[in-house]
């Protein structure tokens, strides 16, 4: 069920070994609507993926609150789904029982968990590589299956953390199209975390710019383009132009290659 995501007034600091507190987040409000799909954008070191440990639940607030469907809730565990930068799956495990880990911590029988893994496998196209250890998939396949492991739990809310940084453009962009695709037919709402404006723009209802730590909340920026999207189209290099303005010559956004073809 698409659950919507509110940020009150957000902070977050880390006591520091000289004594007294590091900011990295403060003051951050946010409405996230159900199954939209918004990106928030920010350089490294700007509290994105801290921000998202938050939401999750990992991590706890210094002030402030977060409400799922209008009521604050405390205890997140379970009910938001991370995806990670690190595709951190378990090396000693076969794909298969990669992706039926949640349901195993949650007790689910094993044929039951391993009928559901099944399922998500055959929509991912991994079904003939349920056998398989993660060394023996490609980076790509291996983000596939950490997203299968997620929605396998049936998250109210997903969050994605730069998920696709470290693959080449190619798969990057495959990637990006296949998370679309399921997101129309899900409907879930994501939260995706980037430093790349193409990326945001290709991916999002709305882009959130966050400000260098500590961070709040810039700008929100519609994304008014049709899907399924082009990204060689005007409309979309003219919202990447803009989302770069807004910017300015900061260094918070990794896009020279992009600056250089707009």
């Amino acid at each position: 069920m698409p659950t919507d995501l509110t940020l009150e007034h957000l902070c977050k600091s880390y006591p520091q070994t000289t004594g007294g507190l590091f900011p990295v987040l403060e003051d951050v409000c946010l409405h996230v609507e159900k199954g939209a799909f918004v990106t928030v954008l920010g350089g490294n070191g700007y509290g994105k993926s801290t921000l998202l440990r938050i939401i999750s639940g990992m991590e706890q607030p210094t002030q402030g609150r977060i409400l799922l469907n209008g009521q604050a809730v405390r205890q997140r565990l379970g009910r938001v789904g991370l995806v990670s930068q690190e595709v951190d799956l378990l090396p000693w495990r076969t794909t298969l029982d990669n992706v039926a880990f949640g349901l195993e911590l949650r007790g689910m029988p094993q044929a039951k968990r391993e009928h559901l893994a099944s399922a998500y496998l055959r929509a991912f196209g991994l079904e003939k590589f349920s056998a398989c250890y993660p060394r023996e998939l490609s980076g790509g396949m291996r983000q596939k299956v950490a997203i299968a492991r997620t929605l396998v739990t049936a998250p109210d809310i997903i969050l994605m953390d730069e998920p696709f940084s470290a693959l080449d453009y190619q798969t990057r962009t495959s990637l990006q199209c296949f998370l679309l695709q399921l997101w129309a037919k899900l409907r879930e709402t994501i939260v995706f975390v980037t430093h790349d404006v193409e990326e945001a723009v290709f991916l999002s209802d709305y882009i959130v710019l966050l400000s260098p730590i500590p961070a709040h909340v810039v700008e929100i920026i519609p994304v008014p383009l049709a899907r399924p999207r082009v990204r060689s189209a005007a409309a979309t290099a003219a919202l990447c132009r803009q989302v770069l303005e807004k910017y300015g010559s900061s260094s918070c956004v990794d896009n020279d290659e992009m600056r250089r073809a707009l």
